[in-house]
Formats: C-alpha cells, sequence, structure tokens
C-alpha cells in the first residue's frame, strides 16, 4: 500500500511539471505584448521597454522559464499586471464562490443521480428505466446558462424565492453568501447529474448481473441488502471515478454559469486576465486549478484503497 501511495504520488509531481511547462509555453505564444496592452495605445516605445524590464519580460524565455518554476516552488504566483497585486491574494479572494459553488453542485448532482441510477438499473427494461435514460440525455443536452436564465426567471425573479445574481456585499454574512449560490449550484446539479446516473446505472447493470448476486438472493438476503450491499459496494469504483473528475470539472469549467450569475469566481477573473493579457493572472489560475485537478484525482486513487484494498498499481 505505500509503494502504491509513493507511486501515485511521485506520478503526481511529474504531471504538475507537465502541466507547469505547458502553462508557460501556452501562455508565451498568446498574441500581444502585456506590456503595450497595460499602458494603452499613447505609451511610447520607451515607457513599453522599461514596463518588459521591470516585469522580467525582456529575459530570454529560457531564463523566463527557469525563474517561473523557482517563483512556483516558492509558492509565488507573481504580481497581476491589471490587478497590481500578488496573483495568490487575488485568487484566494475569488476561491470561496468557485469551491463553494463546485461543492454544493456534486452534493445535489449526486443526490439526484445515485438513487435514480441505482433504481434504473434495478428496474432495467421497464417505464422508468427508458424514462430516466430519456431524461439524462436531456438534462446533459440543454445549455447550463439556457438554464440558468430559465430559473432566474422562475425561482428568482418571479416567485423571489433567492437572489437572482451576485455575490452580496462586504457586509454580507456568510449565510446569506450562500444563498446566491444556491440557483447556479442548482444549475449545475442537475446538468452535471446526467453523466453521474449514466454512469451508475452501467456499473449496476454489470454488477446485478454476478453470480454472487444470485448467491446473495439464494441465501434469503433482502432486496436492499442485494443492491445496496453487495452491488452498490461493488459498483463503487468507476462512479467514485466520474464524481471526482465532475467535480474537478466544475472548479475549472463553471464560468459560463459564474458569468450568468454575476459571481466573483475564479472563473471570471480567468476570462477577465485572458482578454487583458494579464499573464501573471493566467498563469496563476492555470496552476492552482490544475493543481486541483491533480490533487482530485490523487484523492481519487487513494480512495480506490479504501473502497477495494485489493486494488494493486
Amino acid at each position: 500500500m505505500t509503494s502504491y501511495v509513493l507511486q501515485r504520488f511521485a506520478g503526481m509531481l511529474v504531471v504538475m511539471f507537465l502541466v507547469l511547462t505547458t502553462v508557460f509555453i501556452v501562455v508565451r505564444l498568446a498574441p500581444g505584448d502585456p506590456a503595450a496592452l497595460m499602458l494603452g495605445p499613447e505609451a511610447t516605445p520607451q515607457d513599453v521597454a522599461d514596463l518588459r524590464a521591470r516585469l522580467g519580460l525582456d529575459r530570454s524565455i529560457p531564463v523566463q522559464y527557469a525563474q517561473f518554476l523557482v517563483d512556483v516552488v516558492r509558492g509565488d504566483l507573481g504580481q497581476s499586471i491589471f490587478f497590481n497585486q500578488p496573483v495568490g491574494s487575488l485568487l484566494l479572494q475569488r476561491a470561496e464562490p468557485t469551491i463553494f459553488l463546485s461543492l454544493f453542485s456534486i452534493l445535489i448532482a449526486v443526490s439526484i443521480a445515485l438513487p435514480i441510477g441505482i433504481a434504473s438499473a434495478y428496474t432495467r427494461g421497464t417505464l422508468f428505466d427508458q424514462g430516466t435514460i430519456s431524461t439524462a440525455m436531456l438534462a446533459a443536452s440543454v445549455p447550463s446558462f439556457w438554464l440558468g436564465l430559465i430559473f432566474q426567471q422562475q425561482l428568482g425573479t418571479r416567485l423571489g424565492w433567492f437572489p437572482v445574481s451576485g455575490y452580496g456585499g462586504p457586509d454580507t454574512s456568510f449565510i446569506e453568501r450562500m444563498r446566491y449560490l444556491i440557483l447556479p449550484s442548482i444549475v449545475l446539479g442537475i446538468v452535471n447529474s446526467a453523466l453521474i446516473i449514466r454512469f451508475t446505472r452501467a456499473s449496476m447493470l454489470d454488477i446485478l448481473s454476478d453470480d454472487f448476486i444470485r448467491t446473495a438472493r439464494s441465501k434469503g438476503m433482502s432486496e436492499w441488502q442485494v443492491v445496496i450491499k453487495h452491488g452498490l459496494k461493488n459498483a463503487l469504483i468507476p462512479i467514485v471515478t466520474v464524481i471526482g473528475l465532475t467535480f474537478a470539472l466544475l472548479i475549472s469549467g463553471a464560468v459560463v454559469t459564474e458569468r450568468v450569475f454575476n459571481l466573483p469566481g475564479i472563473g471570471s477573473l480567468v476570462v477577465g486576465a485572458v482578454l487583458r493579457r494579464d499573464y501573471p493572472t493566467i498563469q496563476g489560475a492555470l496552476i492552482v486549478v490544475a493543481g486541483l485537478y491533480v490533487l482530485i484525482n490523487f484523492l481519487i486513487d487513494m480512495l480506490y484503497l479504501v473502497i477495494d484494498p485489493r486494488v494493486k498499481y
């Protein structure tokens, strides 16, 4: 087990090194001079050259790359060109809505998907099963921005149950800020539940047709024990995998929903940074999001050991 954990941890470090290299190359290949964009069209060539020197952009690419790696290892993600403050602080300020939005969304998605997926597999071929498959395909096809607008109009504006957009002011309490996340969380939860339903159904179908399930029934166990204790327990690995990957994608991919609900999250920050050619902010955000993605995958691998100790690397 220790060997497995160490190998997975070493693999995580290799992936992070490749991610850092890719982020550096992609950002440097982006068109436009950040110094010229920051100073505006009235800046003189000397002003642009001075700013490039101050930002370190006049150095050779290998030197910039080496300095970039050293800074990341030290935890220094640079200084935002547009906001003129450390990127790390900027990301921390924007992390709360994104993390809680992703967390609430995955909880809603799992609450919807697990019971429906299990029931669909158990009633295979029935009208309920066919309806579940069709509904899951429909939910996966609906654009999140369209569903968000419908919810804003019906549940926010018409019924007044939830705030329509924003994230409150500086004096807003934590509980009140969480209220702003209810509608976008429901939207993302519904959209992302479709994939988990399909994986849960497929995984349960494989397990429920195995011999040990028939053996459990022949011993006189109740259907609840057969399906949940024996069936779900053995079907969990692919289900946990898709839940973990969906959570990771929510953290990095909730940009559209954040824009629709005007949430000041990491996604909105990245979009603004790309439009302004704010290289340090783009780099910092991509590194943090990629790091979370890799970390979640590592935790999923560790969870395999808890679910099934027979798992080997």
